[in-house]
Order: C-alpha cells, then sequence, then structure tokens
C-alpha cells in the first residue's frame, strides 16, 4: 500500500521522497497519513529546514507537532499525494479559514496543483478571505481562471477593503465573498482601465489637442483634455474613452466632445491614418457607440478643416516609450506597499509598463 502511494506523487519528486521514505517507517507511514507532510520534508521550500520536521515524525510525536515545524497546515492532510507537483508554497491556516477551506477542495487530484497556487497567491497578495474565495470560484469554472491576471484581481480585492486611498476610489465595483468569477473579471479590468487612464495622463490637463475648440452653426468641440472630462464622456456616451490614455500619451490620438446646443451628441477621435501625415477623422461615434449621421460628418469635417492642418505635425512616440506618471503610480500602490512591508518585483517602486502591462 505504502509503495502504491509513494508511486503517485509527481514522477520528478518520486525518487526523493521515496529515499526520504525508507530512512524509518514513521517518514514512510506519511504516505498514508499525511501525504503533504512527506512530500514537505522530501521537498522543501526555500527557507525551510526539514530535519525539525523530520526527527519529530521519527521521535513518534504528533502530525500537529511535525506540520507546524514544517511550516504546513493541518488541513493539507485530506491532499492525496497528486496535489503537489513543486514545493508547497505558504498557505494559510487562520481559525475561519481552516473551518471554510474544506468545503472547496477539488474532487479532481488534476485540479490541485493549480488550486493550491492559487490559494497561496491570493492569500499572500490579498488576504484568507480572497483565498477562501478564490478556492471557491475555481472548482466551480476552473478554465475561467486566467493565472496571468491573478495579481490584479488580488489587488482589486484587497483594494475594495481600503477605502480613503487613490486605488479604492477608482473602483467602480468592489469585491464581495458572494461575487462570481466572471463578474470579478470584468470589475477588477475596469479598475485596471481606470488606472491605466491615471498613470498615462497623470496630473496636468494634456497641454497640446493639436487643435483648438470651436463652433460650427449650432455644433461646439469640447477638448477632452483632462481625466474628469474623459470620465464624464465615457459615461455619459456609454463608450471606452477612459482606456485611451496610451493612445494620447504615445500622440496617438486626441478626443474631443460635439455638442450640440450643449448636449452631448457625439465623440470624437482625431488622428492620422496609416501613412498620412496630415490628422484625420478616426471615429466619430454617438451614445453608446452609435453611428453618426451623415450630417454629423459633414459638420466635424468642416470644423477639422478651419485649421491650417500643413502646419500640425503630431510626432509619434515610440510605443511604449512614453513614461507613466511616477507621483500617480507612487500613490497608487504606497498603501499596498506599507501594508505588506514589501515591494514585489511584479509591482516596484519605479513606474513601470511593462509591470503594469503583465497585471
Amino acid at each position: 500500500m505504502c509503495e502504491r502511494r509513494l508511486r503517485r506523487y509527481a514522477s520528478r519528486f518520486q525518487s526523493r521522497v521515496a529515499a526520504l521514505a525508507q530512512r524509518h517507517p514513521h517518514l514512510a507511514d506519511l504516505a498514508l497519513s499525511f501525504p503533504a507532510l512527506l512530500f514537505a520534508v522530501a521537498v522543501p521550500r526555500k527557507q525551510v529546514d526539514p530535519e525539525s520536521a523530520i526527527a519529530r515524525v521519527i521521535a513518534g510525536r504528533s502530525l500537529a507537532e511535525a506540520a507546524a515545524a514544517a511550516g504546513l497546515p493541518m488541513w493539507l492532510r485530506k491532499l492525496p499525494p497528486e496535489a503537489f507537483v513543486c514545493p508547497i508554497p505558504r498557505l494559510p491556516d487562520g481559525d475561519l479559514f481552516r473551518r471554510q477551506i474544506g468545503n472547496h477542495l477539488p474532487r479532481s487530484p488534476k485540479l490541485m496543483p493549480i488550486w493550491l497556487q492559487l490559494v497561496s497567491e491570493m492569500a499572500t497578495i490579498a488576504h484568507e478571505a480572497a483565498a477562501v474565495w478564490i478556492a471557491r470560484e475555481y472548482i466551480r469554472a476552473p478554465k475561467t481562471v486566467n493565472r496571468d491576471r491573478v495579481h490584479l484581481l488580488a489587488l482589486w480585492i484587497w483594494f475594495s477593503g481600503q477605502p480613503g486611498r487613490l486605488a479604492h476610489d477608482l473602483i467602480d465595483r468592489p469585491w464581495t465573498p458572494d461575487m462570481g468569477l466572471d463578474a470579478a473579471i470584468t470589475a477588477a479590468s475596469n479598475w485596471r482601465g481606470r488606472i491605466s487612464l491615471h498613470l498615462n495622463l497623470g496630473q496636468l490637463p494634456i497641454s497640446d489637442m493639436w487643435l483648438d475648440p470651436g463652433r460650427v452653426g449650432d455644433y461646439e468641440f469640447r477638448p477632452l483634455d483632462k481625466i474628469p472630462d474623459l470620465v464624464d464622456e465615457a459615461a455619459a456616451m456609454r463608450n471606452c474613452v477612459r482606456t485611451y490614455g496610451a493612445d494620447i500619451v504615445h500622440n496617438r490620438s486626441r478626443l474631443w466632445s460635439v455638442r450640440h446646443r450643449g448636449e452631448r451628441v457625439a465623440t470624437l477621435e482625431v488622428g492620422r491614418h496609416w501613412r498620412d501625415p496630415l490628422l484625420n477623422i478616426v471615429q466619430l461615434k454617438g451614445a453608446g457607440n452609435a453611428a453618426a449621421s451623415h450630417d454629423l460628418w459633414w459638420i466635424a469635417r468642416r470644423w477639422l478643416h478651419l485649421h491650417d492642418l500643413s502646419q500640425i505635425k503630431p510626432a509619434r512616440m515610440k510605443w511604449g516609450q512614453a513614461p507613466l506618471d511616477h507621483v500617480t503610480w507612487r500613490a497608487l500602490w504606497r498603501p499596498y506597499w506599507l501594508a505588506k512591508s514589501r515591494i514585489p518585483d511584479w509591482l516596484p517602486l519605479a513606474p513601470s509598463r511593462d509591470a503594469f502591462g503583465a497585471l
């Protein structure tokens, strides 16, 4: 029975686990009584000395005492050998967590390695309540979880409980434990879009809108040159102009609000088409991205050609080269760094487009 159990561990670690089991019968018995503990002392994570736990097992001390020496929670005793394919990460072990996590264990051993990693990451980045939540949601829809977006989800969850912080103020819909995974992913993505706008545009208005505000008949063209203007336009016109921060700072676009007798009727994007050196109308959309009328297009063209386009030469910046706003970056993430007493490499001190893009 013990030998069959040992063969159920991940193939690349079987020899190490089997070698340890041969040191003493009490260690071999762990394959049946506590597979996680045997694996943890055979394949310890960094900065964990397994010898103290091994000595306790050989001496016949309690499993709880040996597990504590190995930094392993007792609730892992329920998991089979197939669950462990790498050194077992740090896992939450609070009283409430222990009572809840047993209700969300995967039935399929194939799901357990990723499930364990998600629980560990969510507890570390956010908190134990978030770890219980991801444990539940992953077994409900394992294919829906994008592991590349766990950091974003966890940050959004953590800041959902931090009122008064800039990152919290940018959340449209905060996390709650009863929220489904799809709704959470959407809310976190929307939050990321708002953050992107602030990181790209910073605190000051856009200094060069390329064109001048103006009127054509009863139509007025107003610049969307500040973050509040873009946020208001997105809400009123039900469009995605809040996601255009990077396009603006790289000189790909400028955005304008078209009003008719004071009422919003369209959002206008101005930029360059392909190799054409002159500015053009890139998009002109009504509320909810509805197609603008023929007459409105003519009005917009008339306004555009009130300018001497031959003298307007916006220089495109190479994509990714425009710096993110340093002050905003620090204001967003400083509360998290202080609360966690660390600056993770995926959320560095200096603004990074690569790091933000990976969220």
